[in-house]
Protein backbone atom coordinates (compact mmCIF):
# COMPACT_ATOMS: atom_id res chain seq x y z
CA UNK A 1 0.00 0.00 0.00
CA UNK A 2 1.27 3.49 -0.87
CA UNK A 3 1.77 5.47 2.32
CA UNK A 4 -0.44 8.25 0.91
CA UNK A 5 -3.40 5.83 1.00
CA UNK A 6 -2.85 4.85 4.65
CA UNK A 7 -4.93 7.74 6.10
CA UNK A 8 -7.86 6.69 3.92
CA UNK A 9 -7.58 3.08 5.11
CA UNK A 10 -7.43 4.14 8.79
CA UNK A 11 -10.44 6.40 8.29
CA UNK A 12 -12.26 3.48 6.66
CA UNK A 13 -11.42 1.36 9.71
CA UNK A 14 -12.95 3.93 12.07
CA UNK A 15 -16.07 4.39 9.96
CA UNK A 16 -16.54 0.64 9.59
CA UNK A 17 -16.18 0.17 13.31
CA UNK A 18 -18.74 2.82 14.28
CA UNK A 19 -21.22 1.57 11.65
CA UNK A 20 -21.14 -2.13 12.56
CA UNK A 21 -20.09 -2.34 16.23
CA UNK A 22 -23.42 -0.96 17.42
CA UNK A 23 -25.07 -4.20 16.24
CA UNK A 24 -22.89 -6.11 18.68
CA UNK A 25 -23.41 -3.79 21.67
CA UNK A 26 -27.12 -3.11 21.08
CA UNK A 27 -28.26 -5.09 24.16
CA UNK A 28 -25.78 -3.21 26.36
CA UNK A 29 -26.94 0.18 25.06
CA UNK A 30 -30.57 -0.86 25.59
CA UNK A 31 -29.85 -1.80 29.22
CA UNK A 32 -27.95 1.44 29.96
CA UNK A 33 -30.54 3.73 28.36
CA UNK A 34 -33.51 1.74 29.75
CA UNK A 35 -35.07 0.92 26.39
CA UNK A 36 -35.99 -2.31 24.60
CA UNK A 37 -33.68 -3.90 22.02
CA UNK A 38 -36.13 -3.19 19.13
CA UNK A 39 -36.19 0.49 20.14
CA UNK A 40 -32.39 0.50 20.39
CA UNK A 41 -32.36 -0.87 16.83
CA UNK A 42 -33.59 2.54 15.68
CA UNK A 43 -30.07 3.80 16.39
CA UNK A 44 -28.88 1.73 13.39
CA UNK A 45 -31.49 3.33 11.12
CA UNK A 46 -30.60 6.78 12.49
CA UNK A 47 -26.95 6.32 11.46
CA UNK A 48 -27.96 5.13 7.98
CA UNK A 49 -30.19 8.18 7.57
CA UNK A 50 -27.23 10.38 8.52
CA UNK A 51 -25.15 8.78 5.76
CA UNK A 52 -27.84 9.35 3.14
CA UNK A 53 -28.31 13.00 4.16
CA UNK A 54 -24.68 13.83 4.76
CA UNK A 55 -23.15 12.47 1.54
CA UNK A 56 -24.55 15.09 -0.89
CA UNK A 57 -24.99 17.83 1.73
CA UNK A 58 -21.41 18.00 3.05
CA UNK A 59 -19.79 17.54 -0.36
CA UNK A 60 -22.05 20.28 -1.76
CA UNK A 61 -20.98 22.64 1.04
CA UNK A 62 -17.26 21.84 0.93
CA UNK A 63 -16.78 21.07 -2.76
CA UNK A 64 -14.59 24.11 -3.52
CA UNK A 65 -12.03 23.28 -0.82
CA UNK A 66 -8.93 21.14 -1.49
CA UNK A 67 -9.63 17.43 -0.86
CA UNK A 68 -7.14 17.28 2.03
CA UNK A 69 -8.99 20.02 3.94
CA UNK A 70 -12.34 18.34 3.25
CA UNK A 71 -11.11 15.00 4.61
CA UNK A 72 -9.68 16.68 7.72
CA UNK A 73 -12.97 18.45 8.35
CA UNK A 74 -15.04 15.30 7.84
CA UNK A 75 -12.88 13.29 10.21
CA UNK A 76 -13.07 16.11 12.75
CA UNK A 77 -16.87 15.87 12.67
CA UNK A 78 -16.63 12.08 12.91
CA UNK A 79 -14.45 12.35 16.03
CA UNK A 80 -16.63 14.93 17.80
CA UNK A 81 -19.90 13.11 17.15
CA UNK A 82 -18.54 9.75 18.33
CA UNK A 83 -17.33 11.39 21.56
CA UNK A 84 -20.84 12.78 22.02
CA UNK A 85 -22.25 9.28 21.44
CA UNK A 86 -19.94 7.92 24.14
CA UNK A 87 -21.41 10.30 26.70
CA UNK A 88 -25.03 10.43 25.51
CA UNK A 89 -27.17 10.36 28.70
CA UNK A 90 -30.53 9.52 27.07
CA UNK A 91 -31.96 7.57 24.14
CA UNK A 92 -33.11 10.76 22.41
CA UNK A 93 -29.65 12.34 22.55
CA UNK A 94 -28.07 9.06 21.39
CA UNK A 95 -30.42 9.03 18.39
CA UNK A 96 -29.26 12.55 17.51
CA UNK A 97 -25.54 11.80 17.93
CA UNK A 98 -25.85 8.65 15.81
CA UNK A 99 -27.55 10.66 13.07
CA UNK A 100 -24.73 13.22 13.24
CA UNK A 101 -22.08 10.47 13.31
CA UNK A 102 -23.42 9.18 9.99
CA UNK A 103 -23.16 12.54 8.22
CA UNK A 104 -19.38 12.33 7.38
CA UNK A 105 -19.50 8.63 6.37
CA UNK A 106 -20.54 8.85 2.72
CA UNK A 107 -18.71 12.12 2.11
CA UNK A 108 -15.43 10.70 3.49
CA UNK A 109 -15.57 7.58 1.32
CA UNK A 110 -16.77 9.61 -1.66
CA UNK A 111 -14.00 12.23 -1.48
CA UNK A 112 -11.51 9.52 -0.43
CA UNK A 113 -12.32 7.46 -3.53
CA UNK A 114 -11.67 10.46 -5.79
CA UNK A 115 -8.39 11.17 -3.96
CA UNK A 116 -7.31 7.51 -4.18
CA UNK A 117 -8.01 7.40 -7.92
CA UNK A 118 -5.99 10.61 -8.44
CA UNK A 119 -3.06 9.21 -6.45
CA UNK A 120 -3.10 5.89 -8.32
CA UNK A 121 -0.99 4.99 -11.30
CA UNK A 122 -2.76 4.86 -14.66
CA UNK A 123 -4.91 1.74 -14.92
CA UNK A 124 -4.73 1.06 -11.17
CA UNK A 125 -7.50 3.35 -9.93
CA UNK A 126 -9.75 0.53 -8.68
CA UNK A 127 -6.86 -1.07 -6.78
CA UNK A 128 -6.18 2.24 -5.02
CA UNK A 129 -9.83 2.61 -4.02
CA UNK A 130 -9.86 -0.97 -2.73
CA UNK A 131 -7.00 -0.03 -0.38
CA UNK A 132 -9.28 2.57 1.21
CA UNK A 133 -12.06 0.02 1.61
CA UNK A 134 -9.50 -2.39 3.11
CA UNK A 135 -9.84 -0.41 6.34
CA UNK A 136 -13.56 -1.19 6.36
CA UNK A 137 -12.88 -4.92 5.99
CA UNK A 138 -10.22 -4.91 8.73
CA UNK A 139 -12.78 -3.22 11.00
CA UNK A 140 -15.02 -6.27 10.55
CA UNK A 141 -12.14 -8.62 11.38
CA UNK A 142 -10.61 -6.79 14.35
CA UNK A 143 -12.41 -3.57 15.30
CA UNK A 144 -15.98 -4.83 15.56
CA UNK A 145 -15.21 -8.02 17.57
CA UNK A 146 -12.88 -6.04 19.86
CA UNK A 147 -15.39 -3.23 20.31
CA UNK A 148 -18.15 -5.75 21.02
CA UNK A 149 -16.00 -7.52 23.61
CA UNK A 150 -15.18 -4.24 25.36
CA UNK A 151 -18.83 -3.20 25.21
CA UNK A 152 -19.97 -6.44 26.82
CA UNK A 153 -17.28 -6.71 29.48
CA UNK A 154 -16.44 -3.08 30.30
CA UNK A 155 -18.71 -0.44 28.76
CA UNK A 156 -20.05 0.37 25.32
CA UNK A 157 -19.13 3.99 26.07
CA UNK A 158 -15.44 3.00 26.06
CA UNK A 159 -15.96 1.46 22.63
CA UNK A 160 -17.11 4.81 21.22
CA UNK A 161 -14.20 6.62 22.89
CA UNK A 162 -11.83 4.20 21.10
CA UNK A 163 -13.60 4.97 17.81
CA UNK A 164 -13.07 8.68 18.44
CA UNK A 165 -9.36 8.01 19.07
CA UNK A 166 -9.19 6.28 15.66
CA UNK A 167 -10.65 9.50 14.25
CA UNK A 168 -7.87 11.56 15.83
CA UNK A 169 -5.21 9.17 14.49
CA UNK A 170 -6.76 9.48 11.02
CA UNK A 171 -6.61 13.27 11.20
CA UNK A 172 -2.93 13.14 12.19
CA UNK A 173 -2.14 10.77 9.29
CA UNK A 174 -4.09 12.92 6.80
CA UNK A 175 -2.08 15.96 7.87
CA UNK A 176 1.28 14.15 7.70
CA UNK A 177 0.92 11.71 4.81
CA UNK A 178 -1.72 12.94 2.38
CA UNK A 179 -0.37 15.33 -0.27
CA UNK A 180 -2.11 18.59 -1.08
CA UNK A 181 -4.13 18.01 -4.23
CA UNK A 182 -5.48 20.98 -6.19
CA UNK A 183 -9.18 21.61 -6.66
CA UNK A 184 -10.18 20.38 -10.12
CA UNK A 185 -12.65 22.86 -11.57
CA UNK A 186 -15.10 24.99 -9.65
CA UNK A 187 -17.73 23.11 -7.68
CA UNK A 188 -21.28 24.34 -7.82
CA UNK A 189 -24.07 22.30 -6.28
CA UNK A 190 -26.59 23.33 -8.91
CA UNK A 191 -24.16 22.38 -11.68
CA UNK A 192 -23.19 19.15 -9.93
CA UNK A 193 -26.82 18.10 -9.54
CA UNK A 194 -27.11 18.06 -13.34
CA UNK A 195 -25.32 14.74 -12.96
CA UNK A 196 -28.74 13.24 -12.24
CA UNK A 197 -30.30 14.49 -15.45
CA UNK A 198 -28.56 11.57 -17.20
CA UNK A 199 -29.59 7.91 -17.06
CA UNK A 200 -26.26 6.24 -16.27
CA UNK A 201 -25.74 7.67 -12.74
CA UNK A 202 -29.27 6.55 -11.85
CA UNK A 203 -28.57 3.06 -13.18
CA UNK A 204 -25.36 2.87 -11.14
CA UNK A 205 -27.22 4.10 -8.05
CA UNK A 206 -29.82 1.40 -8.72
CA UNK A 207 -27.10 -1.24 -8.85
CA UNK A 208 -25.72 0.04 -5.56
CA UNK A 209 -29.04 0.21 -3.71
CA UNK A 210 -30.66 -2.93 -5.15
CA UNK A 211 -27.68 -5.16 -5.97
CA UNK A 212 -25.86 -4.67 -2.67
CA UNK A 213 -29.20 -5.21 -0.92
CA UNK A 214 -28.43 -8.87 -1.56
CA UNK A 215 -25.43 -8.63 0.78
CA UNK A 216 -27.49 -7.14 3.58
CA UNK A 217 -30.41 -9.55 3.15
CA UNK A 218 -27.87 -12.27 3.99
CA UNK A 219 -25.71 -10.50 6.55
CA UNK A 220 -28.53 -8.91 8.55
CA UNK A 221 -29.87 -12.34 9.51
CA UNK A 222 -26.66 -14.35 9.60
CA UNK A 223 -26.76 -14.84 13.40
CA UNK A 224 -30.14 -16.64 13.53
CA UNK A 225 -29.18 -18.56 10.37
CA UNK A 226 -26.12 -19.90 12.19
CA UNK A 227 -27.84 -20.66 15.49
CA UNK A 228 -31.33 -21.78 14.44
CA UNK A 229 -30.62 -23.53 11.12
CA UNK A 230 -27.01 -24.74 11.37
CA UNK A 231 -27.20 -25.09 15.21
CA UNK A 232 -23.95 -23.35 16.06
CA UNK A 233 -23.77 -22.12 19.64
CA UNK A 234 -24.15 -18.41 20.29
CA UNK A 235 -20.56 -18.33 21.61
CA UNK A 236 -19.29 -19.30 18.14
CA UNK A 237 -21.03 -16.47 16.28
CA UNK A 238 -18.29 -13.86 16.84
CA UNK A 239 -15.61 -16.09 15.33
CA UNK A 240 -17.80 -17.00 12.36
CA UNK A 241 -18.35 -13.29 11.76
CA UNK A 242 -14.57 -12.86 11.81
CA UNK A 243 -14.42 -15.57 9.12
CA UNK A 244 -16.91 -13.56 7.05
CA UNK A 245 -14.78 -10.46 7.65
CA UNK A 246 -11.65 -12.22 6.40
CA UNK A 247 -13.59 -13.21 3.29
CA UNK A 248 -14.60 -9.58 2.81
CA UNK A 249 -10.96 -8.49 3.08
CA UNK A 250 -9.87 -11.04 0.47
CA UNK A 251 -12.72 -10.07 -1.84
CA UNK A 252 -11.87 -6.39 -1.51
CA UNK A 253 -8.29 -7.06 -2.64
CA UNK A 254 -9.47 -9.17 -5.57
CA UNK A 255 -12.03 -6.59 -6.67
CA UNK A 256 -9.60 -3.78 -7.41
CA UNK A 257 -7.36 -5.92 -9.58
CA UNK A 258 -10.33 -7.44 -11.40
CA UNK A 259 -11.96 -4.07 -12.12
CA UNK A 260 -8.67 -2.69 -13.50
CA UNK A 261 -8.15 -5.85 -15.59
CA UNK A 262 -11.56 -6.41 -17.23
CA UNK A 263 -13.30 -3.00 -16.75
CA UNK A 264 -15.47 -1.84 -13.83
CA UNK A 265 -18.81 -2.63 -15.46
CA UNK A 266 -17.82 -6.19 -16.34
CA UNK A 267 -16.44 -6.72 -12.83
CA UNK A 268 -19.65 -5.37 -11.29
CA UNK A 269 -21.84 -7.67 -13.40
CA UNK A 270 -19.61 -10.67 -12.66
CA UNK A 271 -19.60 -10.19 -8.88
CA UNK A 272 -23.36 -9.57 -8.72
CA UNK A 273 -24.07 -12.76 -10.66
CA UNK A 274 -21.68 -14.69 -8.41
CA UNK A 275 -23.39 -13.21 -5.34
CA UNK A 276 -26.78 -14.48 -6.52
CA UNK A 277 -25.30 -17.96 -7.00
CA UNK A 278 -23.59 -17.85 -3.59
CA UNK A 279 -26.77 -16.84 -1.76
CA UNK A 280 -28.76 -19.65 -3.37
CA UNK A 281 -25.99 -22.05 -2.38
CA UNK A 282 -26.10 -20.77 1.21
CA UNK A 283 -29.82 -21.63 1.32
CA UNK A 284 -29.20 -25.25 0.39
CA UNK A 285 -26.13 -25.84 2.60
CA UNK A 286 -27.47 -23.92 5.62
CA UNK A 287 -28.23 -27.05 7.74
CA UNK A 288 -24.66 -28.36 7.32
CA UNK A 289 -21.98 -26.70 9.42
CA UNK A 290 -18.79 -27.15 7.37
CA UNK A 291 -20.28 -26.26 3.96
CA UNK A 292 -22.00 -23.25 5.55
CA UNK A 293 -18.69 -22.03 6.99
CA UNK A 294 -17.07 -22.35 3.57
CA UNK A 295 -19.91 -20.40 1.96
CA UNK A 296 -19.78 -17.76 4.69
CA UNK A 297 -16.19 -17.03 3.68
CA UNK A 298 -16.89 -17.15 -0.07
CA UNK A 299 -20.07 -15.07 0.12
CA UNK A 300 -18.28 -12.43 2.18
CA UNK A 301 -15.51 -12.30 -0.43
CA UNK A 302 -17.87 -12.04 -3.40
CA UNK A 303 -20.19 -9.50 -1.75
CA UNK A 304 -17.39 -7.13 -0.78
CA UNK A 305 -15.85 -7.33 -4.24
CA UNK A 306 -18.45 -4.82 -5.42
CA UNK A 307 -17.14 -1.74 -3.60
CA UNK A 308 -14.26 -0.64 -5.85
CA UNK A 309 -15.83 -1.39 -9.28
CA UNK A 310 -19.09 0.42 -8.45
CA UNK A 311 -17.15 3.42 -7.10
CA UNK A 312 -15.05 3.65 -10.27
CA UNK A 313 -18.19 3.31 -12.42
CA UNK A 314 -19.78 6.27 -10.66
CA UNK A 315 -16.64 8.41 -10.78
CA UNK A 316 -16.28 7.85 -14.55
CA UNK A 317 -19.95 8.68 -15.10
CA UNK A 318 -19.66 11.91 -13.08
CA UNK A 319 -18.53 14.22 -15.90
CA UNK A 320 -16.94 16.83 -13.62
CA UNK A 321 -18.97 16.10 -10.48
CA UNK A 322 -16.80 13.28 -9.16
CA UNK A 323 -16.92 14.03 -5.43
CA UNK A 324 -20.69 14.40 -5.32
CA UNK A 325 -21.25 11.30 -7.46
CA UNK A 326 -18.85 9.21 -5.41
CA UNK A 327 -20.46 10.34 -2.15
CA UNK A 328 -23.99 9.63 -3.39
CA UNK A 329 -22.80 6.15 -4.29
CA UNK A 330 -22.01 5.63 -0.60
CA UNK A 331 -25.53 6.73 0.27
CA UNK A 332 -26.70 4.05 -2.14
CA UNK A 333 -24.88 1.38 -0.15
CA UNK A 334 -26.78 2.43 2.97
CA UNK A 335 -30.09 2.37 1.08
CA UNK A 336 -29.11 -1.18 0.12
CA UNK A 337 -28.47 -1.88 3.81
CA UNK A 338 -31.98 -0.79 4.77
CA UNK A 339 -33.65 -2.38 1.72
CA UNK A 340 -31.92 -5.75 2.14
CA UNK A 341 -32.64 -5.92 5.87
CA UNK A 342 -36.31 -4.98 5.41
CA UNK A 343 -37.08 -7.26 2.45
CA UNK A 344 -35.02 -10.10 3.92
CA UNK A 345 -37.12 -9.96 7.07
CA UNK A 346 -40.45 -10.37 5.23
CA UNK A 347 -40.18 -14.12 4.54
CA UNK A 348 -39.01 -14.71 8.12
CA UNK A 349 -42.09 -12.85 9.38
CA UNK A 350 -44.19 -15.02 7.05
CA UNK A 351 -42.86 -18.15 8.78
CA UNK A 352 -40.59 -19.35 5.95
CA UNK A 353 -37.55 -19.78 8.20
CA UNK A 354 -34.20 -18.09 8.77
CA UNK A 355 -32.71 -19.36 5.50
CA UNK A 356 -35.43 -17.73 3.41
CA UNK A 357 -33.75 -14.28 3.17
CA UNK A 358 -31.14 -15.88 0.89
CA UNK A 359 -33.72 -16.08 -1.92
CA UNK A 360 -34.56 -12.40 -1.43
CA UNK A 361 -30.86 -11.57 -1.49
CA UNK A 362 -30.30 -13.64 -4.63
CA UNK A 363 -33.19 -11.84 -6.37
CA UNK A 364 -31.79 -8.42 -5.40
CA UNK A 365 -28.27 -9.35 -6.56
CA UNK A 366 -29.59 -10.70 -9.87
CA UNK A 367 -31.62 -7.51 -10.39
CA UNK A 368 -28.41 -5.54 -9.88
CA UNK A 369 -26.70 -7.82 -12.43
CA UNK A 370 -29.39 -6.99 -15.02
CA UNK A 371 -28.85 -3.26 -14.44
CA UNK A 372 -25.10 -3.77 -14.91
CA UNK A 373 -25.79 -5.54 -18.23
CA UNK A 374 -27.87 -2.54 -19.34
CA UNK A 375 -24.95 -0.19 -18.52
CA UNK A 376 -22.52 -2.48 -20.37
CA UNK A 377 -24.54 -2.33 -23.60
CA UNK A 378 -25.10 1.42 -23.24
CA UNK A 379 -21.33 1.96 -22.91
CA UNK A 380 -20.69 -0.41 -25.82
CA UNK A 381 -23.11 1.50 -28.05
CA UNK A 382 -21.53 4.82 -27.09
CA UNK A 383 -18.06 3.49 -27.89
CA UNK A 384 -19.24 2.14 -31.24
CA UNK A 385 -20.86 5.49 -32.11
CA UNK A 386 -17.70 7.42 -31.22
CA UNK A 387 -15.56 5.06 -33.32
CA UNK A 388 -17.99 5.38 -36.25
CA UNK A 389 -17.91 9.21 -36.07
CA UNK A 390 -14.10 9.16 -35.89
CA UNK A 391 -13.94 6.85 -38.92
CA UNK A 392 -16.31 9.06 -40.92
CA UNK A 393 -14.29 12.16 -40.04
CA UNK A 394 -11.10 10.41 -41.17
CA UNK A 395 -12.74 9.41 -44.46
CA UNK A 396 -13.90 12.98 -45.10
CA UNK A 397 -10.41 14.26 -44.32
CA UNK A 398 -8.81 11.79 -46.74
CA UNK A 399 -11.28 12.70 -49.49
CA UNK A 400 -10.64 16.39 -48.94
CA UNK A 401 -6.89 15.82 -49.00
CA UNK A 402 -7.25 13.91 -52.26
CA UNK A 403 -8.89 16.93 -53.87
Amino acid sequence: MKKELLPLAIGGFGIGMTEFVIMGVLPDIATTLHISIPVAGHLIASYALGVVLGAPLLVGIAGNYPPKKILLGLMGLFTVFNVLSAFAPTYEIMMLTRLLSGLPHGAFFGVGAVVASRLAGKGKEAQAISMMFAGLTVANIIGVPLGTYIGHNLSWRITFVIIALVGLITMFCIQKLLPVLPVVGESNLRKDLKLFTRAEPWLILGITAIGTGGLFAWFSYIAPLLTEVAHFSSDQITWILVLAGVGMAVGNLISGRTADLISPVKATALFLLLMAVCLMTVYFVAPFKVPLLVMTFITGAVAFSLGAPIQILMIRAANGSEMLASSVSQAGFNIGNALGAYLGGLPIAAGLGYASPEWVGAALAFSGFLLAVVIYFRQKNVTATVEQIAEEDLTHYELAAGH
